[in-house]
């Protein structure tokens, strides 16, 4: 039999319970998406035209963009890690001696270092943890790329010094 099988008492009780942790991945990962979202849009549309209004130099002027997107991509990711953490916390899902923070964190980050394990009836949030942290990450990967790139066409348009 299935581990998990074992703590359910009814096929009925362990649909219901399988079903609720799905709705709570649901609801935590909306969350998450929708700060990213919000994040990404601002990100794409005013990073490069602040840049290049603030810097003269297009080496400075790269540099400068694509520190400022990393950071605050990665302080996005720090938000949705502590959203996690806060639905553990919610739910009961954290064992008692586990820091909620850094079992987000290894969730989301799909470490897996396998130290904390969630409550029982609560492992199916870790997967889901990790599937939205991943998902985000790639999303993050790609609107670098797009401030990159956006920065490199406001400059050549905007620019007399050569790269």
């Amino acid at each position: 039999m299935l581990p998990l099988a074992a703590p359910y008492h009814s096929a009925d009780e362990g649909k219901k319970t399988v079903l609720v942790q799905l709705f709570v991945g649901i609801i935590a990962s909306t969350v998450c998406i929708a700060i990213h979202a919000t994040v990404m849009t601002a990100i794409v549309r005013v990073a490069p035209g602040i840049a290049g209004r603030l810097i003269a130099r297009p080496t400075l002027l790269l540099i400068m963009t694509m520190v400022g997107t990393v950071v605050i991509l990665m302080f996005a990711h720090m938000i949705e890690v502590a959203v996690w953490a806060l639905t553990y916390v919610v739910v009961g899902a954290a064992p008692g001696e586990a820091g909620v923070l850094y079992f987000a964190f290894v969730n989301y980050t799909t470490l897996g270092y396998g130290d904390v394990l969630p409550t029982t009836q609560w492992r199916l949030l870790g997967p889901a943890t990790a599937m939205c942290g991943i998902l985000l990450f790639g999303w993050s990967t790609a609107v670098i790329f797009e401030v990159l790139r956006k920065t490199l066409v406001y400059e050549r348009t905007h620019s007399t010094e050569d790269f």
